[in-house]
């Protein structure tokens, strides 16, 4: 049988550039982060084991904030209602086994630290690790990145230091300010790629993970994807399990249905770059609107191409869009140059949006449905092959959508429930 094996941080790499292109103004803050953090766990010569997780965590820190703008007030002000993220940003990570101990480290990255009393929060232990995170992320925030770097590490060390003792951990001050001096550690961290400029970095592909590992992040990926807005909240469980079951009627092999799983879960990826307020708007977008829009295929298949083993599940995922006759987007692939499973990608995730219920309207009937794929394939978009296996299996199909998106919706209702 055929095997998948993927670096951990191949994945939260590609993760951690889509959470940081809906936000140009602060661009590379996870890798920024990430590196930071690093450097000061050098700084306190911890163990090689706490570096990784503490770097792992830092890719991902702020996965749970679900907007632009609430990403924006995190990076730029610290607000009081600052832990939510953090705390849904745990939630999406704590079932994914490799991942259960960076989930405790993202989930107080925010929680100040008091004299002592932020190593514990309402009875739980909170991780020494959070608190290098948490002084991690607001040194870079500190930074302007259009002015010179250098010249800005001293108001930098000054104003990180009145928090010693109240914000952050005094120990933790003392680490960033015997780093001050170090003049390539601040051209590193706003170089283009600062986590490239470490020359360990072949340690953290030391978690290598298998199909089902693989599966089961892709799933919390389309968590991250689709909880953004309600609009979207269970869409690519639908797309994905009616991507893998088309497969499989159609012939794929159990390891290309795995694939085809996968590449549904991740197939909207490239919407992590959009703003929400366009995913939400119910009513007619603009030209403008409408092309910002049209352009997260494209951050699909790069965000995507970063990972050398997804180079098929790629294929599938991002030319969902594509179509027959040439005029889909972005790449315009046209006739046999779309593959098969990129075919199916398409079918699924149409016949997907046009069945689901969202919040501004109901979805189509059965009937309305069968029409506007007919429709489709009549004019040369899809692949009437693939439209034709799923007429003939349409309420198993349908069915199956509808329980995985009713499972999305619920796990969605939980998750945005208010955290204490």
């Amino acid at each position: 049988m055929e095997r998948m094996r993927i670096s951990l941080y191949d994945l939260l790499i590609c993760l951690s550039t889509a959470q940081d292109l809906a936000t140009p103004h602060f661009n590379n803050h996870h890798q920024q982060t990430a590196y930071l953090a690093y450097r000061i766990c050098e700084a306190l010569n911890l163990p090689v084991e706490d570096i990784k997780q503490i770097f792992l965590a830092s890719l991902v820190h702020d996965i749970g904030a679900m907007s632009v703008d609430e990403k924006l007030e995190l990076i730029e002000n610290e607000p009081l209602k600052v832990n939510h993220h953090a705390f849904r940003g745990a939630k999406l990570l704590e079932n994914f086994a490799p991942l259960a101990i960076a989930a405790k480290i993202v989930k107080y990255h925010h929680l100040f630290w008091n004299g002592g009393e932020g190593l514990s929060y309402k009875g739980e232990k909170v991780l020494y690790a959070s608190h290098i995170i948490h002084i991690a992320d607001r040194v870079c925030a500190k930074f302007v990145s259009s002015g010179n770097i250098i010249s800005q590490v001293p108001s930098m060390i000054e104003s990180i230091g009145e928090g010693a003792g109240t914000n952050f951990c005094p120990e933790l001050v003392d680490a960033v300010e015997s780093l001050g001096d170090k003049e390539y550690i601040w051209l590193d961290l706003f170089s283009p790629a600062p986590i490239s400029r470490l020359t360990d970095i072949g340690m953290f592909s030391f978690i290598v993970l298998d199909m089902d590992d693989i599966t089961a992040l892709a799933y919390v990926f389309s968590q991250i994807i689709d909880f953004r807005s309600s609009f979207t909240a269970r869409h690519s469980a639908g797309v994905a399990r009616t991507a893998e079951r088309l497969a499989r009627l159609i012939g794929f092999s159990p390891y290309d249905c795995q694939r085809m799983l996968i590449a549904g879960y991740l197939h909207d990826i490239g919407k992590l770059a959009i703003d929400n307020s366009l995913l939400e708007k119910p009513g007619r977008l603009s030209r403008d609107e409408y092309n910002q829009i049209r352009s997260h295929t494209y951050y699909t298949y790069h965000l995507l191409s970063m990972i050398k083993q997804f180079d098929t599940i790629n294929t599938w995922a991002s030319f969902h869009h594509e179509k027959l006759k040439g005029n889909g987007y972005p790449f315009h692939i046209a006739g046999e140059n779309l593959s098969l499973g990129s075919r199916i990608m398409a079918v699924a995730d149409i016949f997907t949006a046009i069945t689901e219920d969202r919040p501004y309207r109901k979805g189509m009937s059965s009937e309305e449905s069968i029409r506007v794929l007919t429709g489709m394939v009549q004019d040369g978009s899809i692949d009437g092959k693939v439209v034709d296996v799923l007429i003939e299996n349409f309420d198993e199909i349908n069915t199956l959508r509808a329980q995985s998106q009713q499972e999305a919706s619920e796990r969605y209702r939980k998750f945005m429930e208010e955290d204490s």
